[in-house]
C-alpha cells in the first residue's frame, strides 16, 4: 500500500499534479523533444542533394547544435532552481520549433546553422529531457525517484524508436520540408504538459537548511573543487560523443557500406526501443549497486560493442544487433548520473549542476558530430572516429571507478 499511496500522493498544493501526473507528463515532454532531434541524421542526404553541400556543413550545424544546446544547459537550470521550471521549458519548446520551422526553409550553411544549430540548440536547453529529470529529483517522493528517472530517459528513446521510421517515411512521401514543419507543430505540444512540471521558486529564509541558503557562485565552487563530481564531468564527455557520432552519420555509413536507407531508420529505432529496458533497468537497479560501476560498465559495453561492429562483416542482422546492444547503453549514463548529482550536492542547484556535467557532454557531441563529417570528408571512411569512440569509451570506463558515492560535507548550521 505504501507504493500505492506514493504514486497517487500529490507532489505539491496542487491536487492535480500525483507523482503519476507528473511522471506521464514528463515524458510525454522527453518523447516530443526527443524524437526530431535523434532523427537530424535523416536529413543529411536530402539537404546534400537538395544544395550539393559535402556532408562537413550538414554536420557542423548538428556539432553547433550539440555546443549550444550544452552552453544554455547550465543556465536554463539556474533559472529553473531560482524561478521553477515552467517558463524555461515554454521557452525552450518555442525557440525549439521556430529553428525547426526556419531549418524548413534554410537554403545557406549560415542559414542552417542559425536554425538547426543555433535556435534548436537553445531551445533544447530549455525543454529537453535535462530539465525534466531535475524537476523529477525535486517533485517526486525519494522513493519513486529512481524509477521517475529512468521512465523519463525512458521516455525520450521511446520519441527515438517512433521518430525514426516516422521521418524516414515522412521524407519519403512528402518530403524533408513537410516532415521539418509537422515537427515544429509537434513541439508546441510541450507548453501545456510542462505546466505539471511547475517546481517552487527557490527560498532562503533563515531558518532553511545550509544546502537550500546556498548561493550559485557557492554551488559551482563546491562542485568543482570535488573531485567525484569533475570525474563524473569528464566521463559524461564520452557519452555525447559516441552518441551525436552515432545520430549524425550512422545512417550515412550504412548506406556507404551498400545497405538500404530503411535499415538506417530501424536501427536508430531500435536504439530507442532497447534503451527503453537499458533506461529502466538502471533506474530501478541504481537503487541496489554503486552507480559508478554501473557507468564503467555501460561505457565499457559500448566500447566492445564498436569494435565488433566495426571489425565484423557488416550486415543487416549485424546492423540492428549493434543497434540493439547500443540502445541498451544509450541513455542509461543518465539516471546514475543525474542521481550522483544528487546523492553529492542535494537538489537546491541540481539543474544547475547536472547542467555543467552535460556541457561537458555536448562539448563531447559537438566533436563526435563535427569530426565525423571532417573525416568522411578528407579520407572518405568514418574508420578513424569510430577507433576514437573505442578509445574515450575505455577511458571514460576507468574515470568513474574512483567515484565516492556519498554527500559532500558541509558545515552544520549553528543554532542562534
Amino acid at each position: 500500500m505504501a507504493a500505492i499511496d506514493g504514486a497517487t500522493r500529490p507532489a505539491s498544493g496542487f491536487g492535480w499534479r500525483t507523482p503519476l501526473v507528473i511522471i506521464i507528463c514528463g515524458s510525454l515532454i522527453g518523447m516530443l523533444t526527443f524524437g526530431p532531434r535523434s532523427s537530424v541524421g535523416f536529413f543529411m542526404q536530402p539537404f546534400s542533394q537538395e544544395f550539393g553541400w559535402g556532408r562537413d556543413v550538414f554536420a557542423l550545424a548538428f556539432a553547433v547544435q550539440n555546443l549550444l544546446w550544452g552552453i544554455g544547459q547550465p543556465f536554463a537550470g539556474a533559472v529553473a532552481d531560482k524561478f521553477g521550471s515552467v517558463r524555461v521549458i515554454c521557452v525552450g519548446a518555442f525557440l525549439y520549433a521556430a529553428g525547426l520551422l526556419m531549418m524548413r526553409y534554410s537554403s545557406t550553411p549560415l542559414e542552417l546553422n542559425i536554425s538547426a544549430g543555433l535556435l534548436v540548440g537553445f531551445g533544447l536547453s530549455g525543454c529537453s529531457f535535462n530539465l525534466v529529470l531535475s524537476a523529477f529529483g525535486k517533485l517526486m517522493p525519494p522513493e519513486w525517484r529512481g524509477i521517475a528517472l529512468g521512465a523519463g530517459t525512458a521516455a525520450g528513446s521511446f520519441g527515438q524508436f517512433i521518430f525514426a521510421p516516422f521521418t524516414v517515411a515522412m521524407i519519403d512521401n512528402t518530403g524533408w520540408q513537410a516532415t521539418l514543419t509537422v515537427f515544429a507543430v509537434l513541439m508546441l505540444l510541450v507548453i501545456p504538459l510542462s505546466l505539471a512540471l511547475a517546481t517552487p521558486t527557490a527560498t532562503t529564509s533563515a531558518d532553511a537548511p545550509v544546502a537550500q541558503k546556498q548561493s550559485f557562485k557557492s554551488a559551482l565552487t563546491e562542485a568543482f573543487g570535488h573531485r567525484s563530481y569533475v570525474l563524473l564531468v569528464l566521463g559524461f564527455f564520452t557519452c555525447g560523443f559516441q552518441l551525436a557520432f552515432i545520430t549524425m552519420h550512422l545512417p550515412a555509413y550504412l548506406v556507404d557500406r551498400g545497405l538500404p536507407a530503411a535499415v538506417g531508420g530501424w536501427v536508430i529505432a531500435i536504439i530507442g526501443l532497447f534503451n527503453i529496458i537499458g533506461s529502466l533497468t538502471v533506474g530501478y537497479v541504481q537503487g541496489k549497486l554503486p552507480k559508478r560501476y554501473i557507468l564503467s560498465f555501460i561505457y565499457f559495453t559500448r566500447a566492445l560493442a564498436t569494435v565488433a561492429f566495426i571489425m565484423l562483416p557488416l550486415t543487416t542482422t549485424s546492423a540492428l544487433v549493434f543497434g540493439a546492444i547500443s540502445g541498451l547503453a544509450w541513455l542509461s549514463t543518465v539516471p546514475p548520473t543525474s542521481s550522483l548529482v544528487s546523492l553529492m550536492f542535494g537538489t537546491r542547484w541540481l539543474a544547475t549542476l547536472y547542467g555543467f556535467a552535460f556541457f561537458s557532454h555536448q562539448v563531447g557531441g559537438f566533436l563526435g558530430a563535427w569530426l565525423g563529417g571532417v573525416v568522411f570528408d578528407k579520407f572518405g571512411s568514418y574508420t578513424p572516429v569510430w577507433w576514437l569512440s573505442v578509445l574515450f569509451g575505455v577511458l571514460s570506463a576507468l574515470i568513474n571507478l574512483p567515484i565516492v558515492e556519498e554527500p559532500v560535507k558541509r558545515p552544520m548550521a549553528q543554532p542562534a
